[in-house]
Formats: structure tokens, sequence, C-alpha cells
């Protein structure tokens, strides 16, 4: 079965962790990815004994940390702004350690600006090995959001994925609308299925993704991950979040009888 989580980039960007903790088990959320830079504050300047609480809370509560959201990326023309974004991730490899998260999502972020396509996908790639590397060494994944102009194309985005060639290097898949190809994401989803460790899901009611087909051939798969509302903020959020969850339900493949 899949799980229902939310990010809280953006409907609940504005919430402390007890307030994301007590909302979400009240709304029957599961999990939640922290997107770094938002109120909850759980971000790498914590001491050893606010990781520990941090972690100490979710033990407490029915939520589950499904994961923490980074904003790294390895595309720079600048060698040393790309070492940056990799000692960057590495760091937060070590939060998500500490306070009992099973993976930090990083991103690519499309193109550097004069330099030929291949050998940025190679570039990013590269990092991403070596981030992913480093994680394995402390039982993290690494989740690469399928995000940014011309790399979230998915024929790109696997490019990138085969320069990593990591076992510990997997996919957030990000329901862009560059996924639908003729009405359809069945060919662009084949391209990284055996890599989705995360899914983001944008507005359910946007007619123009196929949801439906989405949540099919994540069971088909054998996905028993996060499925995580990645929504806009909003003046009742909780009204947004239980209507999100009921389509969220409606959109469940029905089991095959034996």
């Amino acid at each position: 079965m899949l799980q229902l989580g939310t990010v809280t980039y953006n409907i609940a960007k504005e919430w402390d962790l007890d307030t994301i903790l007590k909302r979400l088990e009240a709304l029957k959320f599961e999990g939640v990815e922290l997107r770094t830079g938002h109120k909850h504050g759980v971000e790498v300047g914590l001491s050893k004994d606010q990781r520990a609480e941090v972690k100490r809370k979710f033990a407490d509560s029915p939520v589950e940390l499904a994961g923490l959201g980074s904003a790294f990326e390895y595309q720079s023309a600048d060698p040393a702004k790309v070492r940056e974004n990799i000692e960057g991730t590495k760091a937060y490899v070590r939060l998500a350690h500490d306070i009992g998260s099973p993976g930090v999502k990083v991103r690519p972020n499309g193109l550097a600006k004069g330099v030929e396509p291949e050998a940025t996908y190679e570039q990013i790639g590269k990092a991403l090995r070596e981030v992913g590397q480093d994680a394995a060494d402390f039982g993290i994944e690494i989740r690469v959001e399928v995000h940014g102009a011309t790399t979230q194309l998915l024929p790109n985005f696997a490019r990138i994925l085969n320069h990593a060639d990591h076992p510990n290097v997997f996919a957030c898949w990000n329901s862009n609308p560059t996924d639908v190809v003729d009405g359809s994401i069945r060919e662009n989803f084949a391209l990284v299925a055996p890599k989705i460790r995360e899914v983001h899901l944008r507005d359910l009611t946007d007619e123009a993704y196929p949801w439906r087909d989405l949540f099919a051939l994540l069971a088909g798969a054998g996905y028993e991950g996060y499925t995580l509302a990645e929504i806009p903020e909003s003046t009742d959020p909780d009204r947004v979040l239980r209507y999100f969850r009921s389509l969220w339900l409606a959109y469940q493949p029905t089991p095959k009888s034996a």
C-alpha cells in the first residue's frame, strides 16, 4: 500500500515541528518530508541534544519522518560551488542519521551555461555517486528529485542516474507536467521505475496529469513508500489537506480479487 504524507513545501512551511506532528496526526497523514529553510527548524546547526530531541518527538508520534528535503544541486560550472554543495549534502546526511530520517532529497536544477549537456549530466552523476557512497556509510538514501529545466525531462534525468551508477542513489518522482507524453506517463515512468524511493504529488485536481495511471504504475512496480503532497500554502491548510487525502484515497488502485 502507498503511504500518504506531505512536504512542508509549501503547505506547512510556517508550522513548527510540534504543530506538524499534531496536525498531521489529526488529519490522518502518515509522514512528512521536512524541507530545509522552513519554520520547523530541523537544520544542520542543531546540537547533539537538539537532534536527539527531534528524533524522540518522531518516535513518540504516529507521524513518521519520511525524509529530509534539501536544495543541494551539482550542475554549476564553478567547481568550488559544486564542492560546496557536495560537502553540504554530506553534513545534511549526518543530520538525517542523527534524527532518524531514512533519506535526503537533492536535485539537479538545469544545465550549466556554455557547457555541453552530456558533460553536465556526467558532472551531476559523479557528484551523486560521491554523496551516495558517503550516505550509504550512514544508512541514508540519496533521493534525486526529477527537477529543473531540461534535467526534469526523464530521458535526461535517466542519463544522470546512469552516470551516478550507484546503488544508493535513487529517484524522487516529482509529478511534473513534462512527464506526460501523448496523454501518458508510462514510457517516462519506465525509465526510472526501479529507482523510485519517494514520490511528490502536486494538486490532485489537475486533470491534465494522469493521477490514476501514476498510482496504478506505482502499485504495479511494487512501490510501498511515501506519496507526499507538495502543494501551495493555503489560508485553510487543514481543509485543503483533508480534500487532498480524500482524492488520494479515491485514486488508490482497486485490489484484484483472488
